[in-house]
């Protein structure tokens, strides 16, 4: 009995589409017209030159041998012209558009490294390259994908050894995130920064390894940041994490500290019965939408004397807290809905998770620091700036905010009011 159960799917050299089929031999034509243009204008830059007996030195010579680009619309056909130099100073025509050794077009190229980010494994990229492109991408998306993963270490090296003294970062977001996926026999916590700049541009500052999350991981990075030239920002956003705020006090003591209020949310939430957990959330949203900190602080004591009788460690939870999950109220109110939580690392790195339910084995320390730098790098591409950037000047220099809003702009209010 035949117990196979894989679809295959056609790929665009298996279907009959007239469109696609016209498509592709107006771009051969297209392609082959743009090439000998190119070599066109190559021998009427050189015709002035003549070679010893006074004749053109650079002339037409043939083609060179048929072969073909395997582009987004399948395999394309091309001949190269061939010139000969008959003066002996050895030019050459070279195509910029097809440049000798490429097989494939840079949106091809560009698939390959998508493909396995986004969750398709190793071995599976060739299938998915063909049911795209057709047979031609056949028995070399493996081998490509091991030569990205190498110059993606190039890559997470270079850039984790650059200079940050450039910018100033005034915001970070801090999270380790966990997966199944194990390096070198230990199951992997990368410890993630993102910063925001005075121009309100969200950046990765650092990823690396790390034991759990740790003081002394976390105190490793920060103290790599500041000898590439971060200054202290003026705040910090992150969990519950001790780890990170011991190291913090110890690297940048003058950073304010924010904590996450989505992990707090879910912290707290564990300890209540499921019944309550409803009703609960909803007195959590009161403290940190709350438009005041006076306000904020009357949410907060509500919530206490709701829970705290029958379920002190929940309100013990979110106590011990306080002072920093309500740090945001220092800051313009433009800027907290960013500064109330670290989810831009969690819903960048989801991914990740994904990946773990797909490749089998363990990585190399390596390959998976690689793999988390290029998801960020290519998460900062869809980054949009802060709400409220220009106030990141105000920010910068020290001026005082009360409840969101300049505190020489209340003081104004005031006398005005009076």
């Amino acid at each position: 009995m035949n117990d196979d159960r894989v679809v295959q799917i056609g790929s665009q050299s298996q279907v009959s589409d007239p469109l696609t089929e016209l498509l592709r031999e107006r771009a051969v034509e297209l392609l082959q017209a743009a090439v000998n243009a190119e070599c066109a204008e190559f021998l009427h830059r050189h015709q002035p030159m003549r070679e010893a007996r006074g004749r053109c030195a650079v002339v037409r010579n043939g083609f060179l041998p048929k072969r073909s680009i395997l582009t987004g619309i399948g395999p394309l056909p091309v001949q190269v012209p061939r010139v000969r130099d008959r003066s002996g100073r050895g030019l050459r025509f070279e195509s910029q558009l097809v440049p000798a050794y490429v097989r494939r077009a840079q949106a091809v190229d560009a698939v390959l490294p998508w493909l396995y980010l986004r969750g398709i494994a190793q071995a599976d990229v060739g299938p998915a390259l063909r049911a795209l492109v057709g047979k031609a991408a056949a028995n070399m998306s493996t081998s490509v994908i091991g030569k990205l993963k190498a110059h993606w270490a190039a890559e997470y090296a270079a850039w984790s050894k650059a200079d940050l003294s450039k910018e100033r970062w005034v915001y970070v977001w801090v999270d380790g995130i966990y997966s199944g996926i194990r390096a070198e026999q230990q199951r992997l916590c990368a410890l993630i920064v993102v910063g925001v700049n005075a121009r309100g541009q969200k950046r990765f500052l650092a990823i690396e390894d790390g034991v759990r999350e740790s003081k002394q991981s976390w105190r490793e990075v920060l103290i790599a940041l500041r000898e590439r030239g971060l200054l202290a920002p003026q705040l910090a956003v992150g969990d519950g994490a001790l780890g990170f705020w011991a190291a913090l006090d110890d690297v940048f003591p003058a950073t304010r500290q924010q904590r996450c209020w989505v992990h707090k949310t879910a912290n707290v939430l564990n300890y209540l019965p499921r019944s309550l957990q409803p009703k609960a959330k909803v007195g959590l949203q009161a403290i940190w939408m709350a438009d005041t900190r006076a306000h904020a602080n009357k949410a907060f004591e509500t919530f206490l004397t709701m829970y705290q009788s029958k379920y002190p460690k929940a309100t013990e939870c979110l106590a011990r807290d306080r002072v920093p999950l309500l740090a945001f109220y220092d800051f313009p109110a433009e800027h907290w809905v960013h500064l109330r939580t670290s989810n831009v690392i969690e819903s960048t790195f989801a991914t990740i998770r994904h990946r773990t339910e797909r490749v089998k084995g363990a990585f190399s320390r390596t390959s998976l620091l690689s793999m988390l730098f290029k998801l960020a790098r290519c998460a900062e591409d869809s980054f949009r700036r802060i709400t409220g950037f220009d106030w990141l000047a105000e920010v910068i220099r020290g001026v005082k905010f009360v409840d969101g809003v300049r505190e020489d702009q209340i003081m104004q209010q005031r006398k005005a009011a009076a």
